[in-house]
């Protein structure tokens, strides 16, 4: 039984089978559910309660949304706001709780998988390499709903050169690649992820040099999500890491002197 409360829940990139346990308990128990129904596919919300209250938020602004989630709760409504991806990633949840907060309506964020996630695990790759790639960036470039600030502009990051995930930057690519070039080479290969989780998902990796054209020739320009590592040279990386090698020492065993 869940509480009158709001509980802000990652979905996923899309795929049911990769909700959290909590998350599907709490999906499968609440009385309303609020989701982003222009990026959370309906699929996700196969086994909810049959006379749970489904709500589409594609349409309507945070205004809209607040007083529906305060109203229910009010009335002794547990309700669910569904967000793509893993809601702590560009899922406009800080307005949100301080409305809510402001309110007084209590609030419990579920995180979900992140699409960088499970980009890699498909693609069949480690994202940290020993020797190679050590860092992670999850990033975005500015557009029309929000900017980036000039300290953590693209191709500042790209100096790092480690794997990085570049999201909502689709209807922006040639920018992107742009930047991306100043930094990494141009056979830096490239996981164009298109609409990850969903039935028409596709995933096609490329030469950086080539992520703008195919991303262009294949229509690629809404839910997708570009990364960008030497980490995805796959087979071809040599690299071993420390942790499991006989000569190295830790708390729980004694390496070998050779």
């Amino acid at each position: 039984m869940l509480n009158s409360a709001v509980y802000i829940v990652g979905a996923g990139p899309g795929d049911p089978d990769l909700l959290t346990i909590k998350a599907k308990k709490i999906l499968d128990q609440a009385d309303v559910i609020l989701y982003a129904n222009s990026l959370v596919p309906k699929q996700i919300l196969k086994d909810v309660r049959s006379d749970a209250e489904l709500i589409p938020t594609g349409s309507k602004t945070l205004e809209d949304i607040i007083p529906l989630m305060i109203e229910r709760v009010r009335n002794n409504k547990s309700v669910v706001r569904l967000h793509s991806g893993d809601l702590t990633l560009y899922s406009a949840i800080h307005e949100q709780m301080q409305a809510l907060a402001e309110a007084q309506i209590p609030v419990q964020l579920v995180p979900g998988i992140g699409a960088f996630q499970d980009a890699a695990a498909k693609l069949g790759v480690e994202l940290t390499v020993p020797g190679l790639v050590q860092s992670i960036i999850l990033t975005r470039i500015s557009g029309r709903a929000s900017s980036v600030p000039e300290a953590e502009e693209l191709a500042s990051l790209a100096a790092h050169k480690a794997s990085l995930a570049l999201y909502l930057a689709a209807r922006h690519v040639e920018s992107a690649q742009a930047k991306l070039l100043e930094h990494y080479p141009p056979d830096t290969p490239v996981a164009i992820c298109y609409r990850l989780g969903w039935e028409d998902e596709k995933i096609r990796v490329v030469p950086l040099s080539e992520m703008a054209k195919i991303s262009r020739e294949e229509d690629l320009i809404r839910t997708t999500m570009y990364l960008v590592s030497p980490a995805l040279a796959g087979k071809q990386v040599e690299a071993r890491s420390q942790l499991y090698h006989p000569q190295h020492s830790h708390l729980f065993r004694q390496g070998k002197v050779v």
